[in-house]
């Protein structure tokens, strides 16, 4: 699989946000691209999102913007690497998504978290970042985000878009059957098994077009530089009913 280089390197993407392309992972024995979402609040903090593996040119380069005060685990699955990011920048609060406090001590992980993650921003970021949390599944509980100056919307799993471009040939049968290749990317099909409450997951999402965004990160694969509206529609168009 070939990745987004160059790894491990702020890359400016809207006014006081960035992203990180991080080392590929196993999961379900497939290889996954990871992102890491970096933002600058206004107060000059730096709040990061699902956290990539640290390495010492990258974290001088994250703690070269501001200081690392916010560490966000958005959901059960990407909390790996909080706690090198913890050891790095002990004055950092960390926020967990329901289910990652669980997960992590199932994998022999005792990680400390000063919050949860709930409908409400933080105090600190109030006002500069929404968010809200995707309850139409009992075991993929998503944060999303939503930066309001840049109209950025920040996902984690619930769209995956992998170009068939960065797929070995044998991983691009099992990405379609996934529901993750692009340009018919949309929930994971595994994922979307596990949402029950389908009211739930189209109000959530109807929140997310709401905000307008113009731009859609994502963890895994080419993320939306633009059309951001457009994309949650066609992603999400079994949800919505469309």
């Amino acid at each position: 699989m070939i990745g987004y280089e160059p790894l491990n390197t702020l890359k400016p993407i809207a006014t006081d946000v960035w992203v990180v392309d991080g080392p590929k992972v196993r999961f379900y024995g497939m290889l996954f691209t990871t992102r890491m979402t970096v933002v600058r609040l206004q107060n000059g903090d730096i709040w990061l999102h699902s956290p990539t593996r640290p390495t010492a040119s990258l974290t001088r380069a994250v703690a070269g913007l501001g200081p690392v005060r916010h560490l966000i685990a958005p959901n059960w699955i990407h909390y790996a690497c909080i706690g090198e990011w913890q050891a790095l920048f002990p004055d950092a609060l960390s926020y967990a998504a329901p289910g990652v406090v669980e997960r992590a001590l199932k994998h022999g992980m005792a990680l400390h978290f000063d919050s949860a993650l709930t409908d409400n921003p933080a105090v600190a970021w109030a006002g500069q970042i929404d968010q809200l949390i995707v309850k139409s599944s009992l075991i993929h509980r998503e944060a999303v985000f939503f930066h309001i100056a840049t109209k950025t919307l920040i996902l984690t799993d619930l769209i995956e878009n992998f170009p068939a471009r960065l797929l070995p040939f044998w991983m691009r049968p099992f990405a379609w059957l996934g529901g993750v290749l692009a340009p018919d990317d949309a929930i994971p099909r595994d994922m979307r098994r596990t949402f029950r409450d389908r009211d739930a997951l189209r109000m959530s999402v109807e929140r997310m077009i709401a905000w307008g965004p113009t731009r859609i990160i994502l963890a895994h694969g080419d993320w939306y530089r633009q059309d951001g509206v457009k994309q949650l529609k066609r992603a999400f168009s079994r949800a919505l009913g469309r």
